[in-house]
């Protein structure tokens, strides 16, 4: 880890500064001392002080502030178009919801507001002068790659049920694992994860898979996540045939997500490919059977899959654009890919040269996670075989009817009359094109135009 003595940002220090000299205590805290101890940049510096929020609204009455948070003793002061968030601090009164406290209680004593705080490396605050304020052991978890919770973690998890998929979704940030008493009392506490609204559900689900240590993390507490994702439970210790597989389905979809590889993704397509990984799989247990040979087979499994990934990603209320790209991807992730040229252009007319980037990523990543074998080899040499010539085609093929050398102004001008005949006729011949019947250029395709209308003529 770093040196104690952390560089704060101009403004977050004359945050501090100006706190001080009003003669209140101020101190940046939380995240963003757990990650400058580590030597990452934080992204946001949070303020905890003594000030109640109205003083604070008249100590910075000039600037733009943020008041949403009052009630809760939060205010917002944009500094140079950035938001930081100073917080007077307090005690939680009883939760009765297992995510709200019913009322909030405004003290002078920064001891109390880092005691109420879920895990100890965000249980830290920072002062230029003063130093770190660590009174519950942060620096030795962060030292250790430890999730432990503040004080009982029982009561912790009893308090806000969304902190157990926070202790994951740390783990798999900092590749980190939850310190034994914080793993049983978030396993004992895993269905009451149905009380928290299913948006903060999605949102810390959706930030643990995109963290570098997801699929670690996903291998080590399956279990507790399955208080988030039911379906998840039966995964577990569902057995696959060794000749392709050496874990069970749960362990192969952990394996999975650690191996996708979603460099040269745009923001959406990471999450669509994190996302259609943790699911790709999610139906095989419902389609599991035993065959004469004694091996298990799931028949089925994509098809099913990509209807229950769509249940649960609604359940979930994830973005539309999630639902339909992930769904999409599971759906056939497991089918063959073409060959030759034609099948390549045809499935580029289907399903576009994105999407098909997207699959190939998938299925890397699902035969990743299978046993080692010279099948397994040869099926992703399969993959990496259409990749290339798919990338190849999309670039310099004809596969769309915009890439027509004709349109269907070019054919009326030649004689077909308006109508539905010339989208037919279009199709017909983008068809002939992608199957190298004819070559792409006005004139071939003029000709060929011809030749199909004389074709229907005949037969009226």
């Amino acid at each position: 880890m770093r040196q104690e003595n952390i560089r704060l940002p101009r403004d977050a220090m004359w945050l501090l500064q100006t706190l001080h000299a009003a003669g209140y205590s101020a101190y940046v805290v939380g995240g963003c001392v757990r990650d400058s101890l580590l030597g990452r940049q934080p992204g946001d510096w949070d303020i905890c002080t003594s000030a109640r929020p109205d003083q604070m609204r008249s100590l910075f009455a000039d600037q733009q502030l943020i008041l949403t948070g009052e009630k809760h003793g939060t205010v917002g002061v944009v500094l140079h178009g950035k938001p930081y968030e100073i917080t007077t601090y307090r005690l939680d009164g009883t939760y009765r919801d297992h995510r709200h406290p019913d009322k909030v209680c405004f003290v002078q004593d920064l001891a109390a507001d880092l005691a109420r705080r879920d895990f100890t490396i965000n249980a830290m605050a920072y002062a230029p002068g003063e130093g770190i304020v660590d009174l519950h052991g942060g620096r030795k978890d962060l030292a250790a790659g430890i999730i432990r919770c503040v004080g009982n973690p029982t009561a912790r998890f009893a308090e806000d049920a969304l902190r157990i998929l926070r202790a994951l979704r740390f783990a798999a940030r900092l590749n980190f694992t939850l310190e034994a008493e914080t793993e049983a009392a978030a396993l004992a506490a895993k269905d009451t994860l149905q009380t928290v609204s299913a948006e903060r559900i999605y949102a810390e689900l959706d930030g643990l898979l995109a963290a570098p240590g997801a699929g670690h993390t996903l291998a080590q507490y399956g279990e507790i996540l399955s208080g988030a994702v039911p379906e998840i439970a039966a995964c577990i210790g569902c057995t696959q045939p060794g000749r392709w597989h050496c874990y069970d389905v749960w362990q192969h979809t952990a394996a999975a997500v650690a191996a996708l590889d979603a460099r040269g993704q745009d923001t959406r397509g990471a999450r669509v490919l994190c996302w259609a990984t943790f699911l790709h799989d999610i139906a095989k247990p419902l389609c599991r059977s035993v065959g004469p040979d004694g091996a298990a087979h799931f028949k089925g499994h994509n098809q099913r899959g990509a209807v229950l990934a769509r249940t649960i990603l609604r359940r979930l209320k994830a973005p539309s654009y999630l639902i339909d790209g992930a769904v999409g991807l599971i759906g056939i992730h497991d089918a063959p890919l073409p060959t030759g040229d034609a099948a390549i252009l045809k499935c580029l007319n289907r399903y576009g040269a994105i999407f098909l980037r997207r699959l190939c990523a998938l299925k890397y990543a699902d035969l990743d996670a299978h046993a080692h074998t010279p099948e397994v080899a040869s099926r992703r040499q399969d993959v990496a075989t259409f990749e290339i010539r798919m990338a190849e085609l999309a670039k310099t093929g004809c596969y769309t009817m915009r890439q027509l050398a004709v349109n269907g102004a070019d054919l009326m001008e030649a004689g077909l009359p308006a109508g539905p005949a010339v989208g037919r006729l279009l199709h017909e011949l983008l068809g002939a094109v992608m199957e190298g019947r004819v070559p792409n250029d006005r004139k071939s395709l003029l000709l060929e135009a011809r030749i199909l209308t004389a074709g229907e003529e005949k037969i009226k």
